[in-house]
């Protein structure tokens, strides 16, 4: 029996151990619940309280002693849903309210609004980076210059990045410089041809944010992701002038 479940609503191991030996039992004092969790009786009544506090346990009287049962498993899943409807709840406030005045305590810049990212681990979370900013965006769109070279190593760490976007119903427009490249659902994509040698390089422009990333020796990946409203206005500026152009 897989009881991970239980402790992710937060019960105790040994609330757990409690709550299923009370099952077993039916109904029973604490000294026959103790003796079937194998726990001493001061913790279990100790215990009993807290899952009584819970809505999953009940006790009534019995001459002098309290008889203690467990409620039907199903008032778990009653205490699941409402764990479920708080956080809910607490997410939709943090959205509304909370995150907003953190995010005024915040200077205009600092150098925390410039990270650094490296190797494929590095790669993959500023990909989800893009993904879960542009998500809660009205327009759920943002705009990427990218060369032929980066292609190949770009989604190596992420290979259903495609697949997330478009399940988010997130759109993008790419500007490809050089060849090549491939059409997906949600995207659009135009040419400019490159003369002579060109580098690696990979511009996702998802305001506030610009990430940046190109290849350092043997096809390490490197990024940078300046957190600035001015500078991803000036360069979604770039880009539309010369989407407009092509």
């Amino acid at each position: 029996m897989n009881l991970n479940t239980l402790e992710q609503l937060g019960l105790t191991p040994r609330e757990i151990s409690v709550y299923l030996a009370l099952l077993k039992l039916g109904s029973a004092p604490i000294r026959e619940i103790a003796l079937q969790a194998s726990i001493n009786r001061g913790t279990t009544y100790e215990t009993l309280k807290q899952l009584a506090s819970k809505g999953i346990v009940s006790y009534f009287p019995k001459g002098r002693r309290r008889v203690f049962c467990a409620e039907p498993p199903e008032k778990i899943l009653d205490l699941a849903e409402e764990k479920r409807a708080t956080l809910e709840q607490g997410i939709d406030d943090m959205r509304q309210h909370l995150i907003p005045q953190l995010n005024n305590l915040k200077p205009d810049f600092n150098p925390g609004n410039v990270r650094f990212y490296e190797g494929d681990a590095g790669i993959e979370l500023v990909l989800k980076d893009i993904l879960n900013t542009v998500v809660h965006q009205p327009e759920k769109t943002y705009s990427v210059f990218s060369s032929k070279l980066i292609r190949q190593h770009l989604y190596r760490p992420f290979p259903n990045y495609t697949q997330q976007r478009v399940r988010k119903k997130i759109t993008v427009r790419v500007i490809a410089i050089g060849d090549g490249g491939e059409d997906a659902e949600l995207s659009e994509r135009k040419w400019i041809e490159a003369k002579g040698q060109l580098d690696a390089s990979y511009i996702a422009v998802y305001p506030p944010k610009v990430a940046m990333i190109s290849l350092a020796s043997r096809d390490y990946p490197v990024a940078v992701v300046i957190d600035s409203p001015e500078i991803a206005t000036a360069q979604q500026i770039i880009f539309e002038t010369l989407w407009a152009s092509l």
